[in-house]
């Protein structure tokens, strides 16, 4: 909205010329950044007064580790403020007719009302149980088959690009491997619902998960800027993109998705201030399953999909922790862990809550790091 207004109308009269500075995304994605940001610490307060006033309280699992049946009570649902100011920034600051943002920002949006329906559910019932697991994921495949047949049959991507995947540490238009169209639309939308959940797995300590996605989100504006920008540099071959330059793809219109990455870090970080040990308020499914969501559709639209194994790998750990002890239980009648996720092994190895988020946020951060070295490593 503030982009059509500063660039197509208010920059027409010569006394706000300098308006025209908004058409640039590096200066959208800094705005997007500080809009959400301010946004979280202006309505934070209210919002988890409201949530508290309402007794929208954390139901604790009678199996959890016994610490956390203290924070029974906690005001949870505050991933609806991480949604709204992530939503209403990117509303601000992105160009409107790019449809990579539509879309991503459509299952972002579908994916949190999802998880608000399981929060809602969970709070009026004063128990764990929300919605049925099957019907969640029916309803999560649903959103992302529909966003990913969208992206197929319409001229979004080029045919070139959409069925190919992005090898990490290889030239993109030597190696990639090309998919069928309809087993792509099956891959993708298992990448879009793995990470969902896989974020849901992680959110178990006080910004545990949060934490991650902020990471994720900055290194995805960087994927998003590089395979979207059209600024051109001279190297020995001629001018070459950046993404060209990178051998990486070049994908038209995914520069638009830097600054949604940047609306959704400011929104994290705004987050973080009232989610920290001890947290203030929980983000719940509706915050868990939305950074989800729209973490696994930044992958896809910048053809990151395998990268996102690296770049969200503490959010894979945890979902193949899970995955290990219930087959290991269901196969040996035995457990791997002491718990899973595998945030609560470590607590009840003894670690202390702060000691663990922390860790695993550096693990995250290192494997972010790794994941931008395969931009160079090729």
């Amino acid at each position: 909205m503030l982009f059509h207004l500063f660039h197509d109308i208010l920059s027409q009269y010569d006394a706000l010329s300098w308006l025209r500075v908004f058409r640039y995304p590096s200066m959208r994605i800094l705005a997007a950044a500080i809009t959400a940001l301010l946004l979280s610490f202006l309505i934070g307060p209210w919002f988890i007064d409201r949530l508290r006033s309402g007794q929208i309280g954390q139901q604790i699992r009678d199996d959890g580790p016994e610490g956390h049946k203290k924070k029974a009570g906690t005001p949870t649902m505050g991933g609806a403020l991480i949604l709204f100011c992530w939503v209403v920034s990117t509303l601000l600051w992105c160009d409107l007719t790019n449809r990579f943002v539509l879309l991503a920002l459509f299952v972002s949006v579908c994916f949190g009302a999802i998880g608000f329906a399981d929060d809602y559910a969970k709070v009026t019932r004063r128990n764990t149980k929300g919605v049925s697991g099957k019907l969640r994921l029916a309803l999560e495949f649903a959103v992302a088959a529909g966003a990913m047949t969208y992206l197929f049959t319409s001229d979004m991507m080029s045919p070139a690009l959409r069925t190919e995947l992005q090898l990490p540490f290889t030239n993109f238009y030597e190696v990639s491997p090309t998919l069928s169209a309809w087993l792509y639309v099956v891959f993708g939308s298992f990448i879009v619902v793995g990470t969902a959940n896989a974020v849901n797995l992680t959110d178990g300590l006080d910004g545990l998960a949060i934490g991650p996605s902020i990471i994720n989100a900055g290194t995805f504006m960087v994927f998003a800027y590089i395979a979207g920008v059209e600024t051109t540099i001279i190297t020995e071959g001629g001018k070459e993109t950046i993404a060209q330059y990178l051998h990486v793809a070049h994908i038209p219109g995914t520069v638009e998705l830097a600054v949604f990455c940047a609306a959704l870090f400011g929104a994290g970080v705004g987050f973080l201030w009232y989610n920290t040990y001890p947290a203030s308020v929980f983000m719940g499914d509706v915050g868990s399953l939305s950074l989800g969501g729209g973490i696994g559709m930044l992958a896809v639209l910048t053809k990151n999909e395998l990268v996102l194994a690296r770049v969200g790998g503490l959010f894979l750990i945890e979902a193949l922790s899970v995955i290990i002890q219930v087959g290991s239980f269901k196969t040996r009648g035995k457990r791997v862990f002491k718990m899973a996720p595998i945030h609560h092994h470590f607590e009840l190895k003894g670690w202390e809550e702060p000691k663990i988020i922390v860790r695993f946020w550096l693990v995250s951060g290192v494997l972010a790091l790794a994941a931008l070295g395969t931009l160079k490593l090729r």
